[in-house]
């Protein structure tokens, strides 16, 4: 690690390197938590298109991938924003057949990154069994799982899955130090074995810390250089799902995203031209939508919780 060269770099820089068209992408956040949504802001304004994306709750950061036209298939485990609902542009796509979908359980799909990780083609899981998922595809409707019995124990079914190995994956932190060691707080669902499985990763954090930081409590790493690609120093990068420690849901933004995604059409075409595409930076869309005291709020909210 002595003389390892700094990974910090601008959001665009990440996402123009890291991320192409044709490309797979693996998400991380989860539900209304800890998604990634200045990296999802860059990647529409940069136009990425024809993308397969991973993970386990699919939520809102997708969703803003798909209602921007810039996805062609997702495999997860679902897709919603909890007591808010679906993810109705991922909806709307999988309804009018211009989205392909394959479901997995989320056990399933975090096990498909295990794989993925160890360097296996396959792994074999027992969470699919009994349920519809291993008959129903509304994807190309290849055959996408094997159901074998247990070598060692005849009469024992087990079904194999695919290994996800994302082209790059996208996660928001807690911390990182320029090296790329992250400290997740919280929950950390499948992203460390995505992490592990991918080509790249691409990081954003709340806090860029001091590599010497680190070293004093190694303990509380939770992915490790090596995995990490590029690291960005983005405060509120979550906006408007919540970060452990330093703010919660903005529940007032998630639900006027989510009455423009259900409406869809010009309504949703608006609030990409206002949000998205009409802010060079991230920094611009938080000054429209979220104020100093509504931060304050946010950050309070978040307090009283731990």
């Amino acid at each position: 690690m002595p003389g390892s060269p700094s990974k910090v770099m601008t959001l665009k820089e990440a996402v123009a390197r890291f991320v192409r068209s044709g490309c797979s992408v693996g998400l991380g956040g989860q539900n209304i938590g800890r998604c990634a949504m200045a990296a999802m802001h860059e990647i529409v304004r940069q136009g990425h298109r024809d993308l397969t994306i991973y993970g386990c709750n699919l939520s809102i950061s997708m969703d803003l991938l798909v209602g921007a036209g810039l996805v062609r298939r997702c495999e997860s485990g679902t897709g919603n924003l909890e007591r808010f609902g679906t993810t109705f542009s991922w909806r709307r796509g999988i309804e009018q057949g211009t989205l392909e979908v394959e479901d997995y359980s989320h056990l399933s799909m975090v096990s498909r990154f295990l794989a993925g990780e160890m360097g296996l083609p396959f792994m074999p899981v027992k969470s699919l069994l009994g349920s519809d998922i291993l008959t129903y595809s509304s994807g190309s409707g290849f055959k996408k799982f094997d159901v074998i019995d247990n070598p060692w124990n005849r009469g024992e079914p087990v079904v194999l899955v695919p290994a996800a190995t994302p082209d790059v994956s996208i996660i928001h932190v807690q911390k990182a130090d320029p090296l790329g060691n992250l400290i997740i707080e919280g929950f950390a669902t499948h992203e460390p074995e995505m992490v592990r499985a991918s080509h790249h990763t691409i990081v954003t954090c709340e806090d860029l810390v001091e590599t010497e930081d680190v070293r004093r409590d190694p303990e509380r790493t939770t992915i490790a250089y090596p995995h990490v690609s590029a690291v960005v120093h983005q405060p509120w990068g979550a906006h408007p799902t919540s970060t452990y420690r330093y703010y919660d849901y903005d529940g007032d933004e998630i639900a006027r995203y989510q009455a423009v995604a259900r409406e869809g059409g010009e309504a949703y075409r608006r609030y990409l031209d206002e949000y998205v595409y009409g802010c060079a930076t991230f920094e611009e869309y938080l000054a429209k939508v979220c104020s100093p005291a509504r931060r304050e709020e946010l950050e309070a909210a978040m307090r009283a919780m731990i």
